[in-house]
């Protein structure tokens, strides 16, 4: 009897939570909206003609709205909030239309009023101070400024006797010099302070370092400290026989001693690379360009430095100009107030090599990279003297070999002793030998020396705190700098090599999992994650990190000095990468003396 009564008032009670409580659900759809409108973005501005026309913003600029909507104190309101006045401000930017500015100004508003302690309120404060709308746009700021003005202008209020007390004290002063007023004193000179010399700039300019291969160049500028920076484009000038050129300008900055000012290059793409002090406290960075496709620009931390990669034509696009074909649009080059966002389209390495992949020829390169390495020990290990880069290193040229022999492909370490290589060296190596896929090696490590597993990460947005912690060691970075580098996304979305780095991820990890449960116990599936790691950035193939083992934790640390272990890895990521390949190119692995599949 009970229950036939109170079910019915259950299921409504339960109807109404489902409407109005706050749920799961509506933050991964929120999640889901603002990623949806990532990708719109992404793509509008990977078009070179759809930007110039105004209809063209307002869907994402709507999609970013709605996902606010969805869940407006939720983890993606503030972003959905700063991004919706971002997209109005680089809109402002092109139509110089005061509505678009008016917008842009109140979502930046709306951000620091309801968000001021998120990551985005430093950011709305900078769109707003680009916009001017920190000064007479901001009618409450307008206001405030304007009665103090008033105020300070106003005469200060006396009391009526105390008026006419004055009245009475001057009158009898004017009287006792025989009605004549005293003259003036003569005006004080105003002291002359002197002026302070001009500070000089804090930020040195301390290296200037190249890769280059016909089609692909990456210049890396070294600075000592992070200082604001602008780019631009320069087309061929023939009257004073200067070649198109691309120059960076860095604030605050000076020449280092030891800099060597001009870099040689002289490949299909560019002449030379060259720094100089171009004002007493900025230095300008100019790359002289033969010809190019595109090229993107971007920051990392700790150390600062600037990377500029720069992709060129395909093979036969020179001869189809010299023949009057059309000029492919060249990148505007617009500075923006985060060097991190809005980075153009790249392209794909070369013609040749593109080719090869496109019918499916052979697999020919692979590029293993050991983690950290020299003075960078990587994690240390929960045993004394256990230290993350050797344990991957000796993984790596095991892993190296196995490769060579059983799937006959080139294979090219980065590091083959230990020798410290920056991240983005590193990539550099992965792009100027044409590699087809990319496998970084690491092992993990955490505070909790309880956690423990396998897990297997590609680029793209961090997807919980644990993957961000990830990032955040491997980048030798902080987590504030994680959550500014996610705003790279806009490079993420473009990069067709995403899908094909999951994939990737997907059989390495599967394989991982497989091969190790089968021989040990304790063995923990982490799955596959995404993350924005450096290392992985710019790398124009399948890429991804592996982190074979938590060196922190006492089982898997005993178990990865272990050669039958080491063993144990290396053939599981070499069996997950001959399923990726033979799912994704099944004429890869074809031994060109028989035309049968490769048996290794």
């Amino acid at each position: 009897m009970f229950n036939h009564y109170i079910f019915p008032y259950l299921a409504l009670i339960g109807l109404l939570c489902g409407l109005g409580c706050p749920s799961t659900a509506s933050a991964a759809t929120a999640e889901r909206q603002f990623f949806k409108a990532q990708t719109c973005f992404a793509r509008l501005m990977a078009d070179e003609e759809k930007p110039q026309f105004r209809a063209n913003w307002f869907p994402c600029i709507r999609m970013f709205q709605e996902a606010y909507k969805m869940e407006p104190s939720g983890r993606y309101a503030a972003a959905s909030l700063f991004m919706s006045g971002k997209l109005f401000q680089q809109l402002y930017n092109r139509s110089f239309k005061a509505s678009d500015k008016k917008e842009a100004i109140d979502y930046f508003q709306r951000v620091q009023r309801q968000f001021p302690d998120s990551a985005y309120g430093p950011k709305a404060r900078e769109g707003m101070a680009s916009l001017g709308g920190d000064k007479d746009d901001n009618p409450e700021i307008k206001t405030v400024r304007v009665e103090k003005k008033i105020e300070a202008a106003a005469p200060a209020k006396i009391p009526h006797k105390r008026r006419d007390a004055a009245f009475r004290t001057a009158k009898a002063r004017y009287n006792s010099r025989g009605g004549k007023e005293k003259k003036p004193d003569a005006p004080t000179p105003i002291r002359q302070t002197p002026q302070r010399a001009k500070k000089e700039a804090s930020v040195t300019v301390n290296g200037l370092r190249v890769w280059s291969n016909p089609s692909y160049t990456r210049v890396v500028v070294d600075a000592s400290e992070e200082t604001p920076y602008r780019y631009s484009f320069l087309e061929e000038d023939p009257s004073l026989e200067k070649p198109q050129r691309l120059y960076l300008d860095f604030d605050n900055a000076r020449l280092g001693e030891n800099l060597r000012k001009i870099v040689p290059i002289n490949d299909n793409l560019l002449m030379d690379a060259r720094a100089g002090q171009y004002r007493a406290d900025q230095v300008r960075v100019v790359i002289d360009i033969k010809s190019f496709k595109n090229y993107k620009i971007f920051s990392l931390r700790n150390p600062f430095r600037t990377v500029i990669d720069v992709w060129g034509r395909a093979a036969g696009e020179d001869m189809r100009l010299a023949q009057g074909g059309s000029k492919p649009k060249r990148p505007t080059g617009k500075p923006s107030p985060d060097p991190l966002i809005e980075i153009p389209l790249p392209v794909q390495n070369s013609a040749a090599n593109g080719l090869a992949r496109q019918f499916a020829l052979r697999v020919g390169t692979i590029v293993i990279d050991p983690g950290h390495g020299g003075h960078d020990s990587g994690a240390v290990g929960y045993y004394k003297h256990v230290l993350e880069k050797d344990i991957v290193l000796a993984l790596a040229k095991r892993l190296a070999a196995k490769i060579r022999r059983e799937l006959g492909c080139k294979v090219i370490l980065t590091r083959s002793d230990d020798r410290f290589i920056t991240l983005e060296e590193r990539t550099a190596i992965a792009n100027t030998t044409n590699a087809d896929l990319f496998v970084s090696l690491h092992t993990n490590a955490h505070r909790d020396r309880r956690a423990y597993g396998i897990e297997t990460y590609f680029l793209n947005l961090a997807t919980d705190d644990d993957a961000i912690l990830v990032a955040a060691r491997e980048n030798a970075t902080s987590r504030k700098n994680i959550s500014d580098l996610q705003m790279i996304l806009n490079d993420l979305m473009k990069n067709a090599k995403i899908n094909e780095s999951s994939r990737l991820a997907g059989y390495v990890q599967k394989s991982l999992f497989a091969g190790i449960d089968r021989h040990y116990s304790h063995v923990k599936n982490k799955g596959v994650k995404q993350a924005p790691f450096y290392v992985l950035l710019g790398a124009q193939m399948p890429a991804i990190l592996v982190e074979t083992s938590f060196i922190s934790n006492q089982r898997e640390c005993k178990r990865l000095t272990d050669a039958a272990y080491q063993e144990h890895l290396c053939n599981a990521i070499l069996l997950g990468i001959r399923r990726y390949i033979q799912e994704t190119n099944p004429t890869a692995l074809m031994d060109r003396t028989t035309g049968t599949p490769w048996s290794g």
